[in-house]
């Protein structure tokens, strides 16, 4: 039996061995089932980390990488997350970021506390810049060792970029990018509290563009956006930022500037000149027809005011007063000024409801040649009587009429008045209407004498436009165009106060003139001035070799006259042969009821 047992023996080991095989394999296959497992789990904790759109990364205690998802591979120019690994930020960003960000590490890693939404720039592998919102905590081990960290990023440019819009919109002015209207309002209130307290002088400038409206109406408001930033521009060059010196754009075509710490006041002046200097060179460089200058006001705290209101009213009242005298100026203000204002713009407020009130109305001026006792045509003569102040002067009320654009409705309205009276005439006398070089830059300008002639019925060629040569050099391609358009409808168009102004034979030369007007303060001193004397012949016989008739206005004695008459004048019109009286003043010439009379000194003698 023992013998047998023996023999079965090796049966027994090759069963347990066979066993033991069997449970190494089945032990194998779960390792590799679970192997497997982990492998697709890793895969998709991976491809889970890799489509998250935010930057996940692990560093070591050096600033290497140890694992980054796709999104930081991408930004930073790697094609794959694995070429990252061992790379630290100054292998991937410019040095000064590079020290930036490790530093940024070392902070957490040698603090061992987290830091949470720090917003990090970088520029990426494009070369875009970029904003992040960076968390990064320390890597423990299980010693609770710090072997690194883990950082989480996310791009916050746009929101990044809408804040700055924000705060830029909030604060800043989206034409010019200068401090807008409340920006100023604040950093002046505080420079005000702060030369106050150290007993300092400071000055607010109020800058202004003249004929701003023009450039809008003539060559559009791109034109007049363009114009406003050239202004911004080249003003803000000549500020001293290091004196804290400011400019702002109050809204529309004015601007202010802030001069702090003042050690005289002509240092004021001497600022406000260097900006309308720098403007009008800059203006002297640009192609646009309608050149646009700059007045400045000035005042000053604490002596004209000592609150920010009262020194923008006051600075608003010297700037007035510098357009007044000339525009292209700056003046200081002055406690007089107030008052002159105040008056100005009550009248300017009269103004514009005089025409509805029915304030305004024409005289007529009758027009001779020389050797005829019956006129030949009329000057149209605006006169406003203000219910209060009685007669206004032309000399008062026009320049404010201009100012303000009201030109254009009361220019409107004369016109349609002359021209609706000197179509009831029986005889076809001329009228002669003046217009403002506002009206002559208006786009529809040639349009409106059409309809007013179709309108009234007056034949265009009883109607002539007196045009001064002030409103010629101020647009001449504008003011060409529009002459020429009425040219071509018939009616007859005369230069005004010839002489008077900077290019008196060129003008003639280019626009399409048909009479020339000799200037009243010519005509006022030929015999107490032989220049005078002699600049009028010179131009009657200008007149002469071209062909145009010329008319002298402001005859106002015998011995003017009789010059005249002398030098071959062929028509004239004054006090001397008639005042400027309502038209019914003139029935006889106007309707041939009688022979009419002169009524001016003339009448008892003979012209010719």
């Amino acid at each position: 039996m023992a013998k047998r047992n023996n023999l079965e023996r090796p049966a027994a080991d090759s069963s347990s061995l066979s066993r033991e095989l069997q449970t190494l394999r089945r032990e194998n296959e779960t390792l590799l089932g679970e192997k497997r497992a982990w492998s697709e789990e890793l895969a998709l904790l991976t491809a889970m980390i890799d489509q998250v759109p935010d930057h996940l990364f692990v560093k070591d205690t050096t600033g290497r990488y140890l694992r980054v998802n796709k999104g930081v591979a991408i930004d930073l120019g790697q094609l794959n997350p694995d070429e990252m690994i061992g790379k630290s930020d100054f292998d991937l960003h410019a040095l000064e970021v590079a020290r930036r960000l490790i530093a940024d590490d070392q902070s957490v890693i040698q603090s061992g506390r987290a830091k949470l939404d720090i917003e990090e720039f970088i520029v990426d592998g494009a070369g875009t810049q970029k904003w992040l919102s960076t968390s990064k905590v320390p890597l423990r081990n299980s010693r609770n060792e710090i072997t690194g960290l883990i950082g989480v990023s996310r791009d916050v440019t746009r929101r990044r970029e809408a804040e700055e819009r924000v705060h830029f919109l909030a604060h800043c002015d989206t034409l010019t990018g200068l401090a807008n209207r409340n920006t100023f309002y604040k950093r002046l209130d505080e420079a005000i509290e702060a030369h106050r307290i150290s007993n300092r002088r400071l000055a607010v400038l109020l800058l202004d563009l003249d004929r701003f409206k023009e450039v809008n109406d003539l060559l559009g408001h791109a034109a007049g956006d363009a114009l406003l930033q050239t202004v911004a521009r080249v003003a803000s060059r000549e500020l001293d930022n290091g004196k804290g010196e400011f400019m702002a754009r109050l809204g529309g075509d004015e601007f202010a500037i802030v001069a702090p710490d003042l050690s005289d006041l002509a240092e004021a002046g001497r600022l406000a000149q260097r900006v309308l200097e720098a403007i009008r060179i800059e203006n002297e460089g640009l192609s646009t027809a309608a050149p646009v200058a700059a007045s400045i006001g000035v005042a000053i705290f604490p002596e004209d005011a000592s609150d920010r209101p009262s020194l923008l009213s006051h600075s608003d009242t010297a700037l007035y007063r510098a357009k007044s005298e000339g525009r292209g100026i700056y003046r200081f203000f002055e406690s007089s000024m107030g008052h002159e204002l105040r008056e100005r713009r009550t009248l300017e407020c009269d103004l514009r409801n005089a025409i509805a009130r029915g304030e305004l109305s024409l005289v007529y001026q009758p027009q001779y040649r020389i050797g005829s006792e019956e006129p030949f045509g009329f000057e149209a003569l605006l006169r406003w009587r203000h219910p209060t102040k009685g007669d206004v002067p032309p000399s008062v009320f026009i320049p404010l009429a201009e100012e303000s654009s009201l030109i254009l409705q009361i220019g409107e309205w004369v016109l349609r008045v002359a021209c609706r009276e000197a179509a009831s005439w029986p005889r076809p006398l001329n009228i002669s209407v003046n217009i403002s070089a506002v009206q002559l830059r208006i786009p529809n300008f040639a349009q409106m004498i059409h309809e007013i002639l179709l309108h009234t019925g007056l034949p265009p060629n009883r109607l002539e436009l007196e045009v001064t040569e002030s409103a010629l050099i101020q647009d001449p391609n504008r003011a060409l165009a529009s002459l020429r358009q009425v040219k071509a409808l018939g009616v007859r168009v005369a230069m005004d106060d010839f002489g008077t102004g900077h290019s008196s034979l060129s003008n003639l030369r280019t626009f399409p003139f048909d009479k020339i007007k000799i200037d009243r303060s010519f005509i006022r001193a030929v015999h107490r001035n032989e220049q005078a004397a002699t600049i009028v012949r010179a131009v009657l016989g200008l007149g002469r070799g071209l062909g145009l008739p010329v008319i002298a206005e402001g005859v106002e004695t015998a011995a003017e006259l009789e010059f005249l008459s002398q030098e071959l004048c062929g028509e004239v019109q004054g006090y001397f042969l008639n005042r400027p009286q309502p038209i019914a003043s003139f029935r006889a010439a106007t309707h041939g009821d009688s022979v009419p009379q002169m009524d001016g000194p003339a009448a008892n003698i003979h012209i010719g």
